[in-house]
This record gives structure tokens, C-alpha cells and sequence, in this order.
């Protein structure tokens, strides 16, 4: 009985949506503030009733429901509780309800803090995420309802959620990844918002700015955090593999920083309203291009959850109808977004447009390497991979170029700005950066390569172009501090974000090219060398965990003579499933990272095996520490927290028109 609890929310969410996404932008259009006014009411409901949906479903996984399809399919007596609980996003139903679920808590985030915007404009939004929240969740009823029961006999026990998503990555990634995939979808529904009223002007680009920043920081975090699963659990020891499920994330963020970036040029000149407004809609494309991949049946992985092409062509519908209809509307009021100012040639909004034209056309080449072996193979039959060398040659090209326009950009000026002035400010930045850029890893690895000279002389640009900017905005003030002082959040939290693209460009470099590893059979009490480290090889033991059985292996870890922590890799059987699985065995430093995976055992104790050594690995997620807490930063900046403080006097009167007269 309670599962169908659990149905009848996520069916009273679908009425609610319904009215949300039809009655405030009807009132909108025809000014009638009754109507308006209970957009935000409407986005409450819906997001009580899907949070009551999906805890519900929550309560099924954690008291072994196995008359519930996905309980049954995704979970087992003997999984943890917090894999049971974690183990509602691990098959197709769950996560899509999550997906919504995260959807109305943004949209109810919306209706708290807009306050200080006109109610037909917060009405049109919320009405726009309304009608995202419809075709979620009809889809949800229609073809993946996450409380369809097993009749009539309902297993005694369930199967088993995968064994690679028994891990932690698996608890914290995915719904980081969905808040920031999300998030996109508010800044889509203030763009078109912005269209439907015919106001693209600054005014919607400074409302959109913060939500932009936040929904960009979140999916920062999300992908580093698949970046730093895959890294340890996979056992291969690298962080990015240009996986056509792990792509799309990345697609939406080459977007969505080029749309932060767009709309902070079009809140202070007034400009690229047209360029911004595109990329508000593909960023959202992004979001549901991955949603499609990942539930389509067009590949097989672990990162994928459905296989039925039903699914694949409903959410295909999904995307056909609301960017081609967002793009229909767009062209529609093309004639609105012209330009209020004009600028030269060589001045900042050239230099950020060259940015947002090499994000687009590095997501583009994305996109295509992503989806042309899947167009290829249902045209043809026939398999084709396109594999890192695709990506790795026009990306990294693509990405050379937008650090060095990176650095430039700040140290520009706004409408037009002299080519002598430009070279005098960073002409001794390039050399100094070169200079650093051959000298740096010659210092720390005692070895050169021309890529990772590359890689840290564009660290070093950013990191001095930008303390060249802070001291020209800072040099006529009274005092140091008092400059520092001065300069706004927005400018801090891009700076940091900068930085972080610096830190990561360090530990790209330097951990592609000066990485080590090495496959061995190790019999107890031998050892391996790799580099400057030994790893001895002890034996192994049998242990028990709470769902499955295996084998630890001990290594006594020493550099030139010095002892290191111990490491113990292991090998597991889940019991449920009888499936194997590796659990590596990482020391993990500031400097660099040991890493060992065990293989087969073979006869007399002796195991395959393979030992990594990773320098500067970690400054890959430490630089997306940086950029995400850049972009958090500069959502907090005052003039955003002004507008949050300050309601509406336009609002205040509306709905005081409404309030009944004393008699």
C-alpha cells in the first residue's frame, strides 16, 4: 500500500505541474495577477509531492520491498544501508525521479529567492519549468514508473545493485552531476522568460547571473567527482577517458562556461544578448542530450541505465520539442536582441566572444566524436570507435588557444583598447611564463617535455596576467587593502575560477607525460621497482565483508630506502551476484599518487598485478576545487544579494490590489 502512496504524489505532482506550467504564464500574457501569483504556491506542491514520492521509494529500498521492480532489481537483503538507499539512483525509474525531484527543488528555489523580480517575469519562469516537469514526469508514468509492482509473486530476495556502484563515488556523483545538469534548466526557463516578454535586456542577464554561476560551479563539482571515481575504481589509474556517457557532462559545461562568461558581458555593455540567450538553450540541450544517451538502449555500460527504445524516443521527443520550439521562439525575436553599443575590433568583448567561440566549437567537436560511431552504427550496422587521439587533437588545440585568450581578456578594455597598450602590459608576461614553463619541471621532475612546458607555461600566464590585472585595478587606490577591498565578489570569484584552471593545467600536464606504471607477477616477498619507489609484495589473506568475500594483498612501500604507508588492493566475489571486483590499493599525496590494482592469483600465491606512479594527479580535482568555489563566489556578490534583500514595489502593489478592503 505504500508504494502506491509513493504513485498517487508523483501523480498529484503531474496535476500541479500541469497548472504550473499553464495558468501563471497564461495570467502573464494577459496581466491578470490572480493567475501570477500562484506560480509560487504551485512550485511548492510540486516539489512536497515529488519529495514525498521519492521518499517513499526511499523507504521501499531500505525495508527490502521486493515487490517493487526496481527494489528487486537494484538492491538485496544483504547490501548495506547506505547502498540500499543510494541504490534508488543506480537503475533507470529512480534516477529520473531524482532527476525531477532535483528539478522542483531548484524551481522552489526560484520562487524564494526572486523576490525582488517582477512577478510576470517570476511567473513566466516558474511556468517554464512547470512545463519541464510535466513531460519528466508524464514520462515517468507513461514508460518508467518507478513504483511498478512484481505480480503475483514478488521475489523472496533481489538481485544486486552493480558492483562498481557499491563504492562512495557512487553516493556522491551522480546527484551532483543531476543538481548541476538541472540548474540549467532555470537559466533555459529565464531565457525564455526573457523571449516571451520581449525583455532581453540587462536587467534579466544580471537575474540569471547567479543562477548560472551556481548551476556551473555545481556540475564543476559533479564531473570532477566522476573524473575522481573513475580514477580509482576502474583500476586503470587515469581521470579522463572521452567516454560517450562521461562526455555530455562535459558538452553542458564547455556550454554553460561559455554562457557565465556571455552573460556578464551582456549585464555590464549591453551586447551579445542574441550569443547569450543561444547558449542558455544549448546548455539545457546538454543536459538532456546526456539524458538521452544514458536512457536511450544506444549503449551498454555502467553508466547506462535503459534499454528499451521507447524510452529513447519519448525523451528524443522531449528534446525535439523544447529546444526546437525554445529555437522557433528565439528566431522569433531575433529582431529584440540587437546590440545597444558598439566596440572595436581589439577590446574585451572581442576577446570574450573569441572565448565563447572556441568553448562552442570544443563542445561541438565533442559532441560529434560522441554521437557520429552511434549515427554511423545504426546507418550502417556496423562498428567504428572514435577514441582519445579524436579528441585529444582537436581539443587540446582548441583549449591552448582559449588560455591564451584567457589571459589577455582581463588585461583589455572594454569598447577599445590600443594594440600598444596590450603589448606593453603582456609582453613580459609571455616571456616570464615561458620561461617558467621550461625551468618549473626541469626543477620538480628532473625531466623535459615539450607538452608539459606547454602545460605550465599556460599556468603561469594566467596566474601572472592575472596579478598583473589585480595590481593596474588596484594601483591608484590610498592603500593595498583598501583596493583589494574594493574590487566587487564577481571579480574575486572569477580570478579564483581562473586560478583553478591554472592548478589544473599543472597537474594535466605534468601527470600525462611523467606518469609511470608497470604490469608484473609477484610472488611473496618480491618486489618492483618504479622509479624511486619499491613495492614488496607480502601475500595475501582471505577476509569476509558484509556482502561479499576476498582476498587482501599486503605491499611494504619504500622510497630510496625510506618507508611509506602500506598499501592493501584486494580482490572481491559479491556474494549475490558472484561477481568479481577489484578495490585498488592508493597513497595519495600532494606531490603525486602510488597506485596498485591487483589482477588473477596464479598457483603458488604469486598475483598479477599493476603499480602506477601518478605525479601532481590530485592538482586536477584541486583546480576544480578552485573553479567551483570561483563560480560559488561570484553568485554571492552584492549586487545579487540587493536584489535578494530589496522586493519589488511593482509586486508589493499588484498583490496588495488583491488583499480585501476593511470595512
Amino acid at each position: 500500500m505504500i508504494p502506491e502512496l509513493g504513485q498517487f504524489s508523483l501523480i498529484l505532482a503531474f496535476c500541479l505541474s500541469i497548472l504550473l506550467g499553464t495558468l501563471p504564464i497564461i495570467g502573464a500574457a494577459r496581466n491578470n495577477v490572480l493567475w501570477m501569483s500562484l506560480a509560487r504556491p504551485l512550485a511548492a506542491g510540486v516539489f512536497v509531492f515529488l519529495g514525498l514520492s521519492i521518499g517513499i521509494l526511499a523507504y521501499a529500498f531500505a525495508t527490502d520491498d521486493f515487490s517493487v521492480q526496481i527494489v528487486a532489481a537494484q538492491s538485496n537483503s544483504l547490501l548495506p544501508m547506505h547502498y540500499k538507499l543510494t541504490a534508488l539512483w543506480g537503475g533507470h525509474e529512480g534516477s529520473f525521479l531524482l532527476w525531477t525531484f532535483m528539478l522542483s527543488g531548484w524551481m522552489l528555489a526560484v520562487s524564494i529567492y526572486s523576490k525582488s523580480m517582477p512577478i510576470e517575469f517570476v511567473s513566466r519562469v516558474l511556468g517554464v519549468l512547470g512545463v519541464l516537469c510535466v513531460a519528466y514526469i508524464l514520462f515517468m508514468l507513461a514508460t518508467s514508473n518507478p513504483f511498478m509492482r512484481i505480480v503475483p509473486l514478488p521475489p523472496a530476495d533481489g538481485s544486486d545493485l552493480n558492483t562498481a556502484l557499491q563504492d562512495f563515488g557512487f553516493i556522491v556523483h551522480p546527484p551532483t552531476l543531476y543538481m548541476g545538469y538541472v540548474g540549467f534548466s532555470v537559466v533555459f526557463a529565464f531565457a525564455i522568460a526573457a523571449l516571451l516578454s520581449g525583455r532581453l535586456d540587462a536587467a534579466w542577464a544580471r537575474w540569471s547571473r547567479p543562477w548560472a554561476n551556481i548551476a556551473w560551479a555545481v556540475l564543476t563539482i559533479g564531473i570532477a567527482l566522476g573524473s575522481w571515481w573513475a580514477y580509482y575504481e576502474l583500476g586503470w589509474g587515469g581521470w579522463w577517458a572521452w567516454d560517450p556517457v562521461e562526455n555530455p557532462p562535459l558538452i553542458t559545461w564547455l556550454f554553460g562556461t561559455a554562457l557565465i562568461h556571455s552573460l556578464a558581458v551582456t549585464e555590464k555593455r549591453g551586447v551579445f544578448k542574441s550569443w547569450t540567450v543561444l547558449l542558455a538553450i544549448l546548455a539545457f540541450s546538454g543536459s538532456l542530450l546526456g539524458t538521452f544517451i544514458t536512457r536511450s538502449g544506444l549503449l551498454t555500460s555502467v553508466h547506462a541505465f535503459a534499454t528499451d527504445p521507447t524510452r529513447g524516443v519519448f525523451i528524443l521527443g522531449i528534446l525535439g520539442l523544447a529546444v526546437g520550439g525554445s529555437l522557433l521562439l528565439y528566431a522569433f525575436r531575433a529582431p529584440l536582441m540587437k546590440s545597444e553599443f558598439g566596440f572595436g575590433l581589439v577590446s574585451r568583448e572581442v576577446f570574450l566572444l573569441t572565448n565563447n567561440v572556441l568553448l562552442v566549437v570544443a563542445a561541438a567537436s565533442v559532441f560529434l566524436g560522441t554521437l557520429f560511431p552511434m549515427v554511423y552504427q545504426a546507418l550502417t550496422d556496423d562498428l567504428i570507435s572514435i577514441g582519445p587521439p579524436y579528441f585529444n587533437f582537436i581539443f587540446v588545440p582548441l583549449m591552448i588557444i582559449l588560455v591564451l585568450f584567457l589571459g589577455v581578456g582581463p588585461m583589455s578594455r572594454w569598447k577599445r583598447t590600443s594594440t600598444a597598450y596590450l603589448f606593453q602590459q603582456v609582453a613580459k608576461l609571455a616571456i616570464a611564463s615561458l620561461v617558467i614553463g621550461v625551468v618549473l619541471p626541469l626543477l620538480v621532475l628532473f625531466e623535459f617535455s615539450l607538452a608539459a612546458t606547454v602545460s605550465v607555461a599556460l599556468a603561469a600566464w594566467i596566474v601572472l596576467t592575472m596579478g598583473k590585472d589585480i595590481a593596474n585595478k588596484i594601483a591608484n587606490k590610498d592603500s593595498v587593502a583598501k583596493g583589494l577591498r574594493s574590487l566587487p565578489l564577481s571579480y574575486y570569484g572569477m580570478q579564483t575560477a581562473h586560478i583553478g584552471v591554472a592548478i589544473m593545467l599543472i597537474g594535466i600536464g605534468l601527470t600525462s607525460y611523467f606518469s609511470s606504471e608497470r604490469s608484473v607477477l609477484l610472488n611473496p616477498g618480491e618486489s618492483v621497482e618504479l622509479g624511486s619507489y619499491s613495492f614488496q609484495f607480502e601475500g595475501s589473506e582471505a577476509f569476509r565483508g558484509p556482502n561479499y568475500i576476498g582476498d587482501r594483498a599486503t605491499f611494504l612501500v619504500s622510497r630510496n630506502g625510506n618507508s611509506l604507508p602500506s598499501l592493501y588492493p584486494e580482490r572481491r566475489i559479491y556474494l549475490a551476484s558472484g561477481t568479481p571486483s577489484t578495490e585498488m590499493a592508493i597513497d595519495a599525496g600532494f606531490l603525486r599518487d602510488l597506485f596498485i590494482t591487483l589482477g588473477e592469483e596464479k598457483e603458488g600465491g604469486g598475483w598479477t598485478m599493476t603499480v602506477y606512479v601518478k605525479p601532481f594527479i590530485r592538482w586536477i580535482w584541486l583546480g576544480s576545487i578552485f573553479m567551483a568555489l570561483g563560480g560559488t563566489v561570484a553568485a554571492f556578490d552584492k549586487r545579487y544579494r540587493r536584489l535578494r534583500q530589496r522586493k519589488s514595489a511593482q509586486e508589493k502593489e499588484q498583490l496588495g490590489a488583491l488583499q480585501p478592503t476593511a470595512t
